[in-house]
């Protein structure tokens, strides 16, 4: 039955609250969300760890092809479960399709660490990925309903943080393992199943937190949604002319017209569009996943051996955490096409110096330790600039009427890319070697590159208006207001 939309009559009007108890909501509501991206964080990482257990002969007999379609199945499944995630939130609410997610991570990521053959194993990763893509596109929109404008930039980042830190976890719970059960090839499928752990925890945290207050007001719910905010604002005055504000944009939501594929005639939308899937794919074919998926491979076959390799994973993982930390910390003080462009020529130097000490260090015992400083230089770089900012930029240069396309249509081309390079980096280092597989990254980063200086404009500082505005003008502006 839907409740009577009148936000004025309230049997329970909210109580003014202290900023200490709005803080201590708003971060409990923040940190059992953003379980779903500490899962999506160690789903994704762990395989870097338990891949070369699984590929033995006496397991599941991985080649250089099968290793490629285990690791990025999960990818795939991810593109399709982004895309369609938002259409169902709206139908059902963030919270219940949270809920069904981590039920859903529960039972395929069980099915992974019980598979017996590579099919069952790349079919249970994809299904996953379902899952993976789904708290990607819903905890973020899950953490903007819930902030204010002013607390925005940092509670959503948040998510990124907590995605880095669940892969830091899966560094360490792989490394532990490994060590631990010296030899046991078996131990892989402990190391999947250990991501059980935190889908249970997000399962049962889901009961201490609330529904979405936007979603409540789409829904005409709105004498919830005022209970909702009572928690996370400081005065009924201020609850009340949020859910006002929410039920403007709602209404100019539902009878705006919203941009559709015929919509690419336009000029001007068409280049807007191209920009966000080029934003999306420069940032996977950059390189990060392969050091997020194959970073202990890299690392034991410059030189170390397979148990050390585990331990020095762990401080790529430590890296992607600082390096997202300093993120957040500048994302707002440096304008985005420097960050960009910075962060690129960071990651593209650190590429470089590893084909450089891989043909010039061949055989030498100080191989692994400097690729393994190059991979940490890289992460830092990335996770610092790249990552981060890629993300804001598709939230910023999308108007309204274009954001739902324009997202989805960029999400996808993001994770099928992240696809792509999981699949083909294990048969590219089989045919070329590490060292000129790592040369191609270089292309890619140089690519990059010039994509961002010559079509990339500035985003900071400005209202989506003049966003739109500069693209039907056709004259857009790469410097910060």
């Amino acid at each position: 039955m839907v409740e009577n939309s009148n936000i004025e009559t309230s049997d329970n009007p909210p109580l003014d609250l202290s900023d200490k108890v709005i803080h201590r909501n708003l971060q409990k509501t923040a940190l059992i969300s953003s379980l779903g991206g500490l899962l999506f964080g160690i789903d994704t990482g762990i395989i870097n760890g338990a891949l070369i257990y699984m590929s033995s002969p006496s397991e599941l007999n991985l080649t250089p092809n099968d290793q490629g379609l285990v690791t990025s199945a999960i990818t795939l499944g991810a593109a399709f479960g982004a895309v369609f995630a938002g259409r169902i939130s709206d139908k059902i609410g963030r919270k219940h399709l949270l809920r069904y997610l981590s039920i859903w991570f529960i039972i395929f990521t069980l099915l992974c660490s019980l598979a017996p053959n590579a099919l069952i194993m790349i079919i249970s990763r994809a299904l996953l990925g379902l899952a993976v893509g789904g708290v990607s596109v819903i905890v973020p929109t899950y953490l903007s309903e819930f902030s204010t404008p002013e607390i925005r930039g940092r509670f959503v980042a948040q998510n990124e943080l907590m995605i880095v830190i669940g892969q830091l976890l899966a560094f360490v719970v792989n490394a532990i393992l490994g060590n631990i059960f010296t030899g046991v090839n078996s131990i892989w499928r402990y190391m999947l199943g250990f991501c059980v752990i935190p889908a249970i925890l997000l399962f049962i945290g889901l009961s201490f937190i609330s529904e979405s207050p936007r979603w409540l007001v789409m829904k005409n719910r709105n004498s919830e949604a005022e209970k909702v905010l009572a928690k996370v604002r400081p005065n009924k005055k201020v609850v009340l002319e949020e859910i006002k504000q929410i039920q403007v944009a709602v209404n100019q939501e539902k009878n705006g017209k919203q941009a559709t594929f015929k919509d690419l005639a336009t000029p001007w939308i068409r280049r807007i569009v191209l920009i966000g899937i080029g934003l999306a794919i420069m940032q996977q074919i950059i390189g990060i996943n392969v050091m997020m998926y194959y970073g202990t491979s890299i690392l034991t076959q410059s030189g170390f051996k397979h148990n050390a390799a585990l331990i020095a994973n762990i401080f790529n993982g430590v890296m992607s955490v600082l390096g997202t930390s300093i993120g957040m910390m500048i994302m707002n003080k440096i304008n985005r096409r420097t960050m960009l462009l910075g962060g690129i020529t960071g990651t593209t130097i650190s590429l470089i110096l590893i084909v450089i000490c891989s043909s010039v260090f061949q055989h030498s015992a100080l191989l692994p330790y400097l690729v393994l400083l190059c991979t940490m230089s890289f992460l830092i770089f990335f996770q610092g600039s790249l990552s981060p900012i890629v993300w804001i930029m598709l939230s910023e240069i999308f108007p309204q009427n274009i954001r739902g396309m324009g997202m989805g249509v960029s999400t996808f081309f993001l994770w099928f890319s992240n696809f792509l390079v999981g699949m083909f980096f294990p048969i590219l280092v089989a045919h070329l070697g590490l060292s000129l597989t790592f040369l191609v990254f270089v292309g890619f980063n140089i690519i990059s590159f010039i994509f961002s200086y010559f079509c990339v404009p500035e985003t900071r500082g400005k209202s989506l208006e003049k966003i739109q505005a500069e693209f039907k003008s056709g004259k857009i502006s790469k410097v910060s207001e």
